[in-house]
């Protein structure tokens, strides 16, 4: 048996995209990977070195984008995304210095990377200093309820994006295009998340709302995807993006920046370049004017992209912690 503790605990910045990827490990490795003794620890950041240490680990797990230093080796850390060493004016100063003394030391001191794209790996290797040779590529998985849910019934189509709403995620490039369509194209904009009221006064349209969703429960949000016309996800850059494998799963176009598209999901993809308003909204009257057409290409991409399952990503994982325990 091997033991591997994992920093379990979600950290107060942790994404749901994040929380996916730890959840599917707590759940799945036990199952997928018997020779694996899963040890969640939950303690609090400031804690991590001396609770890891007291679980006895042969292998430390670092899930999230936080971790306190003297963490016992060896250790593997996830990496979900390089945003704030790309994008380092979003952030405070705080920010760029906790990742210049902090984050990159513990990251360069990991016996592997995981990362979920092979965008993240060559970001690893050019803003990380990380060789290569030590970052291993584990694609992440979809919700169980994707492939087989209803598609959710709408008197208009929409366009729909799921995720937070921080200044990388580009959803201004989504309002304004979305509002810069020809009148004689009725398109609705269904986001998840908070209802934001400036939003809606400030992009209208006469064929068309915005309304935002709040927090979707999965079986929900199964049922959007398959109902929507497009999936949209207009994000500077990311890490990997679990909705466009979700809503690429359940037989939705995908429209995405060139930028933050999943490598897995790319082929089947419509891209556009962030911030281009123009592409995308041609990208979204292209899909009204010949939603057939759209629908068969990504039909396509269901089919292909139904292998890469949250038990598939465990699997994946688990091998990488015998690679570094049993070499």
């Amino acid at each position: 048996m091997i033991r591997v503790v994992l920093a379990a605990r979600p950290t107060t910045r942790a994404s749901a995209g994040m929380r996916a990827y730890t959840r599917a490990i707590v759940e799945r490795v036990p199952r997928v990977a018997p020779d694996v003794d899963l040890v969640p620890v939950e303690s609090p950041l400031v804690l991590h070195p001396l609770a890891l240490r007291a679980a006895r680990p042969q292998l430390v797990h670092l899930p999230y984008l936080e971790a306190a230093p003297l963490v016992p080796r060896p250790y593997v850390a996830m990496v979900h995304d390089l945003i704030h060493l790309r994008f380092p004016e979003r952030f405070g100063r705080a920010t760029a210095a906790y990742w210049r003394l902090m984050a990159a030391p513990l990251y360069r001191g990991a016996a592997r990377l995981l990362v979920s794209d092979e965008r993240v790996a060559d970001e690893c290797v050019a803003l990380l200093g990380v060789p290569r040779e030590r970052i291993r590529i584990v694609p992440l998985g979809y919700g169980d309820a994707v492939p087989d849910a209803p598609p959710w019934p709408a008197d208009r189509p929409y366009a729909f994006y799921a995720g937070n709403h921080r200044p990388h995620k580009g959803l201004d490039t989504l309002y304004a295009a979305w509002s810069s369509l020809p009148e004689e194209l009725a398109l609705d904009l269904v986001l998840t998340g908070p209802d934001e009221p400036r939003v809606r006064s400030r992009y209208v349209r006469t064929r068309g709302e915005i309304t935002f969703l709040g927090d979707l429960d999965d079986a929900t949000l199964a049922r959007r995807y398959r109902g929507a016309l497009a999936y949209v996800q207009p994000s500077l850059a990311e890490g990997f993006g679990i909705p466009a494998l979700e809503a690429a799963v359940a037989g939705t176009p995908v429209l995405a920046t060139t930028t933050s598209v999943p490598s897995v999901v790319a082929p089947f993809a419509s891209t556009f370049a962030p911030g281009d308003v123009s592409a995308l909204a041609a990208l979204l009257a292209a899909v009204l004017r010949d939603p057939a057409r759209a629908r068969e290409r990504a039909a396509e991409g269901a089919v292909m992209l139904r292998a890469y399952t949250w038990d598939r990503f465990a699997a994946s994982t688990a091998a990488v912690y015998r690679e570094v325990v049993c070499p």
